[in-house]
């Protein structure tokens, strides 16, 4: 609110350029046009003074994309003299070969998808958004401090030698020339760090920038002025005065601030333009699905709002006085045509769009995902549904999920006619049992990647793993890999003929996939050999793992990053249980298919293919995955040592309330087909659970006790060493246990081998009281205040395991839940709605591990979010919901619900369906049957 003439000595002959103040870490999700220009221009302005450095490659790639947006299509004679006069970088001659290499790739690419690669490029970049501040530390070495959304940054140099994230830093101040940084107690540096800056106001200025980029990132609201003091003031009273980050998306979303419409074009086409004075409304194109950097998976695709007005834009102040004459008058640039004619800007970008026969708009496939090297855009730029009607009204369209506008949340809306473009695509079920086929391999590659790519990585750069070990793990998984990868680029080619155009609605070649499928069955059982190896691989790693300290350490570290979403041997399972689910999906085309079916035969012959292998290795993945259970749960339990004992069987963990003299508290327990134990949540950073207790299941006997303790759900454990009561949240809950349990008993007294014996060397010196009478332990403070801990509120470490959820659910879950969850996976695209919101999130989901897990893309490495469904109900929405629209389940617990859109009848089908089957116990466990009865069970 201060006037600028008191804020500056010589107004008269003061210059002003506007600058972007906060660098946000995904500028592509900026929903205006005309914001993502403005930023373009900040990118451009930075490359052309220095500050965003980079490579060669990369800089003349920025170029190329600025030129394409500036003077549209690429022209050498044209482009040679536009770099003469327009100075991008600093002796830019250097790079000018490769600047119109990349040029020479654009065309047809307008100048919004311009502006969008360029932040997209730039947004990598470790210089992106960076202000260096000179400093020294405590020795007196130079340094450059500055400033992110992540937190306060350290460079020596260029390069940056230290992050101090936000949830670390406890305070900042200064004091005098001293910038402080104070940390929280837990991290591994000392707890206060102090970096001398060249002055007093130097530093004073660093510390507000760190102050309002902490507000603006991480708070939700900005924060009020502390009154003024009567007497003394002590320290600054500066604050943030402006929104935050938090309320400008909420201020979006509740009042659906109008956008400012506009269209912008290069300097080559204005004139032209205005001697044809063509009357056509300003569009604003929605960019498709596939509209990224090849080279960037984990980069979100950036569709943005469609804009039907031909209003004048407000007027703004021009950014810099560098800038070229095309992005110098916003009002004048802002016909967002890249053609060099006078036709209709929406109507020419569309008939090229429509020519081109890489288009997802023809294939409705992603491109392939070249090397990171390769920043090339791919994808062309799709056309908004009412220019698809007039263009061509019989062309190949989209479906609601591949055509998606950025929903004011930064995910996708869909604001189409799903009937026109259910219409455009293959209708066919075997169709979308083909697509299911390709989402859930291209999960399962991702999930292949994290071993073969992101866990060698690792292991590699601490030099952690023995030669052996590597050699004996990467030499099983990296064939099976390589197979799959060349697989997967099949199915893709098969499914883009399959949705071509041509053939889009009569049964051509290639409506079908059963060929593909029997050609790769066939070629994968050449790897059965491969698969036969886990149960070594997966026992020598964890034998590794507890020998090698070093290892161990990788291997829990590795486990907190963000790309190993699940337990890490979990992804070891992941090729023995692909082939369970080629199995199940060729059972449903060979059901689907008349036997007179041209596709028939293909179908059932790879099923008879697939279920050998399955036949052969199912005793293998129940072992497996039992030991890969143990071994999940030795990582997560504190005070027992060799919970992977031969002989031993999971069977059930959950939460249930045990009496104590405090009354009824949280546990954790884990059956196991000899013992009992129950634990408490840790108060660790690492979240683990603490034992309390054990029971043997030699002479232990169970029964109801609602009655004796008037507590309902109530029975009580009566065992060698102790009784205790312990009380379920639901009667179901209590049958499921009391049944285990029972069995489990059942199966002990029949067993030879001494469970005593084995729990003398499992677990750690931890003694129990004997007593005839109802155990009620004292409890600790820290047991109390774990057991009130929120899911919210946990850290970082493998929050999704069962184990966790089970405790924040109040449920169970048992082997046999365990083993339908495997069969019951699925990946796709979904449209997400929550229950107080207006437009429809588009997202990649994965469910697996009883959990559904969002991505941006089907491309991204990590997912953004999880949501487990232990304890959810799926059904279809009520009329009091308010859905109007086809195929939308609902997900809901307590008053948490969710809609998710599907874009077929069959897929709708699925989803509800492996959801059912997933998070709803079935029978008790078939581990607990006789050997003989197992293997028909199973099978």
């Amino acid at each position: 609110m201060k006037p600028v003439i008191k804020q500056v000595r010589r107004p008269k002959t003061t210059m002003l350029r506007l600058a972007v103040k906060f660098f946000p870490p995904d500028p592509g999700q900026l929903q205006e046009e005309y914001t993502r220009y403005l930023f373009a221009l900040q990118i451009k302005r930075d490359l052309a003074e220095e500050r965003l450095t980079c490579s060669d490659n990369t800089a003349a790639l920025l170029v190329s994309h600025l030129l394409q947006s500036e003077i549209g299509d690429f022209e050498e004679t044209e482009d040679r003299e536009h770099l003469k006069t327009n100075q991008y970088l600093p002796n830019q001659e250097r790079i000018e070969g490769k600047i119109l290499e990349f040029h020479r790739k654009h065309v047809g690419q307008t100048p919004a998808e311009s502006d969008f690669q360029v932040l997209e490029i730039a947004r990598k970049l470790e210089m992106y958004g960076i202000r260096f501040h000179l400093a020294s530390d405590r020795e007196g070495t130079k340094i450059n401090l500055a400033v992110s959304h992540m937190g306060v940054l350290v460079f020596q140099g260029n390069t940056k030698i230290n992050t101090f994230n936000w949830s670390k830093v406890r305070k900042l101040s200064f004091k005098r020339k001293r910038f402080l940084i104070k940390l929280h107690p837990e991290g591994p540096y000392q707890d206060t760090l102090e970096f001398l800056l060249g002055s007093r106001d130097e530093c004073k200025n660093f510390w507000k920038i760190c102050v309002e980029y902490h507000t603006f990132f991480r708070l939700f609201d900005q924060p009020k002025p502390k009154a003024k003091a009567v007497f003394f003031t002590r320290g600054s009273s500066f604050r943030y005065s402006g929104r935050t980050q938090k309320q400008l998306v909420d201020y979006i979303k509740d009042s659906g601030m109008k956008k400012t419409p506009y269209e912008r074009r290069h300097s080559k086409a204005r004139a032209s333009t205005r001697a044809s004075n063509t009357n056509v409304p300003k569009q604003s194109v929605p960019f498709t699905e596939d509209l990224r950097t090849p080279g960037s998976p984990a980069s979100a695709a950036a569709p943005f709002h469609s804009v039907h007005s031909s209003a004048t834009p407000t007027p703004v102040l021009p950014i810099f006085a560098e800038t070229s004459p095309s992005s110098l008058d916003p009002r004048a640039s802002y016909t967002r045509n890249p053609e060099k004619t006078t036709a209709a800007p929406a109507e020419e970008a569309g008939r090229k769009l429509m020519q081109q026969p890489g288009s997802p708009m023809l294939q409705g496939l992603p491109v392939d995902h070249p090397q990171l090297s390769s920043l090339l855009l791919k994808s062309p730029l799709g056309l908004n549904p009412p220019f698809q009607v007039n263009l061509n009204a019989a062309g190949q369209g989209s479906s609601p999920l591949l055509s998606p506008v950025l929903s004011d949340a930064g995910g996708a809306r869909v604001e189409e006619d799903d009937e026109m473009k259910r219409k455009r695509y293959p209708t066919d079920k075997a169709y979308f049992i083909a697509k299911e086929i390709l989402a859930t391999e291209r999960t399962y590659l991702k999930d292949l990647e994290v071993i073969t790519v992101w866990f060698r990585s690792a292991v590699i750069k601490e030099n952690a793993m023995p030669e052996g070990l590597m050699t004996l793990l990467f030499s099983n998984i990296d064939p099976i890999y390589e197979f799959h990868r060349g697989f997967l680029k099949e199915i893709e080619q098969r499914l883009s003929l399959w949705e071509g155009k041509t053939n889009a609605h009569m049964k051509g070649d290639y409506q079908r996939i059963g060929d593909v499928m029997l050609r790769n069955m066939r070629t994968l059982k050449e790897f059965t050999s491969y698969l036969q190896r886990h149960d070594e691989v997966l026992t020598e790693l964890e034998k590794a793992t507890k020998r090698l300290k070093k290892l161990e350490m990788v291997y829990k570290e590795f486990e907190l990053q963000k790309v190993c979403y699940l337990p890490l041997n979990t992804f070891l399972l992941k090729p023995i249980q692909r082939l369970m689910h080629y199995k199940l999906i060729l059972g449903r085309l060979c059901k689907h298919y008349t036997a007179e079916h041209r596709d028939f035969a293909d179908c059932r012959n790879a099923l008879k293919e697939v279920t050998e292998m399955t036949s052969q290795l199912q005793h293998s993945l129940i072992r497996l995955e039992n030991f890969q259970k143990l071994t999940e749960l030795q990582h997560d339990l504190i005070g027992i040592d060799n919970l992977t004992a031969p002989g031993r069987e999971f069977i059930r963990e959950g939460c249930l309330y045990k009496l104590t003299k405090k009354g009824l508290q949280q546990r954790m327990f884990f059956l196991f087909s000899d013992m009992l134990l129950y634990t408490s949540k840790g108060v660790t950073g690492t979240n683990q659970f603490k034992i309390h207790g054990h029971l043997p299941l030699q002479g232990m006997l169970v029964e109801e006790s609602e009655n004796e303790w008037a507590v309902p759900h109530c029975f009580t454990i009566y065992s060698a060493q102790k009784t205790i009561v312990v009380a379920a949240s639901t009667r179901l809950e209590m049958g499921k246990w009391m049944e285990d349990l029972n069995m489990a008993i059942e199966m002990a007294k029949k067993s030879t081998e001494k469970s005593d014996m084995l729990l003398e060397n499992s677990v750690c010196n931890r003694s129990n009281r004997s007593s005839d009478e109802v155990s009620l332990e004292q409890e600790s403070e820290d047991d109390i205040h774990s057991s009130r801990s929120s899911l919210d509120r946990q850290s970082h470490h493998r929050a999704n395991t069962t184990m966790h959820v089970c405790w924040y659910r109040n449920t169970s879950v048992s082997m046999t839940d365990h083993s339908v969850a495997v069969e019951n996976q699925l990946s796709g695209y979904l449209l997400r709605k929550f229950k107080n919101s207006n437009g429809w999130q588009k997202l990649w989901v994965v469910f697996t591990n009883f959990c559904l897990f969002f991505y941006k893309t089907h491309q991204d490495d990590y997912p953004l979010a999880s949501l487990p469904l232990l304890g959810y109900a799926v059904s279809s929405p009520a009329e009091a919901d308010g859905i109007q629209k086809d195929y939308v389940f609902k997900l809901q617990f307590k008053s948490h619900v969710y809609f998710f859109r599907a874009e077929s009848k069959y897929t709708f089908e699925r989803w509800m369906e492996v959801i059912k089957r997933a998070t709803s116990s079935p029978a008790r466990s078939s581990l607990l049957l006789p050997k003989g009865e197992k293997d028909s069970h199973t099978d």
